[in-house]
């Protein structure tokens, strides 16, 4: 059986799929599914950032809304190039793995290979202090992406 944050997700994603862009009240998907807005907070922010391919964008208040938009990219080379740059010098695990994901999605790694890579990224690959950990991962992720753009 599917939690309600799976089911707020696949909702929100169903009209991204029909819609470049969403824009949403909290407080209506909140008595939708029957659930507080914080829960709809919890979704926005963890299943919605830009690793996994959207801008999200809010204003509180009375007239308040969060604002989804699925970031397009047009070729591969762009979405290797924006990845990158979003990258910086740190870059957690999860991040990582979020933008394995995201390369998997937009068919540029296998899931193979995502399994492969994602092994090489995580915390017990990379014998160091947390921080070396993240400068390193960043700079083996960007790496990869170089690479993928010349193949």
């Amino acid at each position: 059986m599917q939690n309600i944050t799976d089911i707020i997700e696949a909702y929100l994603k169903q009209i991204l799929h029909d819609e470049k862009t969403i824009e949403i009240k909290r407080q209506e998907i909140a008595q939708r599914f029957d659930c507080v807005p914080s829960q709809i907070n919890y979704v926005i922010n963890t299943r919605f950032t830009v690793e996994k391919g959207y801008f999200v964008e809010s204003k509180r208040g009375g007239g308040g809304y969060i604002r989804i938009q699925k970031i397009v990219v047009l070729d591969s080379h762009d979405l290797l190039d924006e990845v990158s740059s979003w990258i910086g010098d740190h870059l957690t695990e999860q991040a990582a793995e979020d933008y394995l994901i995201r390369l998997m999605n937009e068919q540029l790694l296998t899931r193979r290979e995502a399994i492969l890579i994602q092994s090489l990224l995580q915390k017990e690959s990379l014998p160091m202090a947390v921080e070396d950990q993240h400068r390193m991962r960043a700079h083996l992720m960007r790496t990869l992406l170089q690479t993928m753009k010349r193949l």
